[in-house]
């Protein structure tokens, strides 16, 4: 970053691209919005992957349990799983970040409890989907346990779809940990953080509205950009093509 991100002026207050040195211009404070935009983007990558990251390991491995487990125990977790499906994911996500009090620590816990159901399903499926093929009853009848046939024969063919529909949601994640720190239930100030920044300038819009659309555009792009990244994924592990 060319400058220091938290330096504020009184004169240097929502000034245009170019202005002094800074490329991008400055915030409502007069600090450097090129600076912000690039200490921002790691606060939101990672309030976009470690949810994500969370979410894939505690929702596969109960998918993996539910689709290989007894009727008792797939239902058991399956239907808890349906609880959360009850609310819309931005809803949901706004109310478990509000009721623990925001936060990055909050916020990356309300989203990882969003994602868990759905890597769930996608987990539960892939695996009932294998549970009997010929390859797992061998493996049985050769007397390998539960665990090995787990780790050995049922994980190679679940974890390709689980992390191609897991890749699609960091783009998601993005966009919901922006939209908690928009309505100031995610980053605090003066931490620098793109739905934070969108919220604070968006009272002088008629006043410079390019600054205040930049962290808009940064996440738009980077959300595009993870976008293409799954659809990449998802072609590269697609074996049929």
């Amino acid at each position: 970053a060319p400058m220091d991100p938290y330096k504020d002026s009184v004169i240097g207050r929502l000034k245009p691209f170019g202005w002094r040195g800074h490329i991008l211009g400055t915030d409502e404070l007069g600090r450097d919005m090129l600076s912000r935009l690039i200490h921002g983007g790691r606060i939101s990558l990672m309030m976009g992957l470690v949810p994500v990251l969370v979410a894939t390991i505690v929702g596969g491995t109960l998918g993996i349990i539910a689709g290989f487990g007894g009727r008792a125990v797939n239902t058991a977790i399956m239907r808890t799983m349906d609880v959360f499906y009850a609310f819309p994911s931005v809803l949901l996500a706004v109310a478990i970040s509000g009721a623990m009090g925001g936060g990055i620590a909050n916020g990356m816990i309300a989203l990882s409890l969003v994602f868990t159901p759905a890597i769930c399903r996608v987990a539960e499926t892939a695996t009932a989907q294998v549970r009997n093929l010929d390859f797992i009853e061998a493996a049985r009848a050769s007397g390998a346990g539960t665990f090995t046939i787990i780790r050995h024969h049922v994980l190679g063919n679940v974890l390709g779809p689980v992390f191609i529909y897991s890749s699609s949601l960091v783009s998601v994640s993005i966009l919901l940990a922006s939209g908690l720190s928009f309505l100031g239930l995610g980053v605090k100030p003066p931490e620098p953080d793109w739905g934070l920044m969108l919220s604070t300038l968006r009272q002088s819009i008629y006043v410079n509205p390019l600054v205040c659309a930049v962290p808009g555009i940064a996440i738009f792009i980077t959300s595009i950009c993870f976008n293409l990244v799954s659809d990449g994924i998802r072609a590269a592990m697609d074996v049929r093509m």
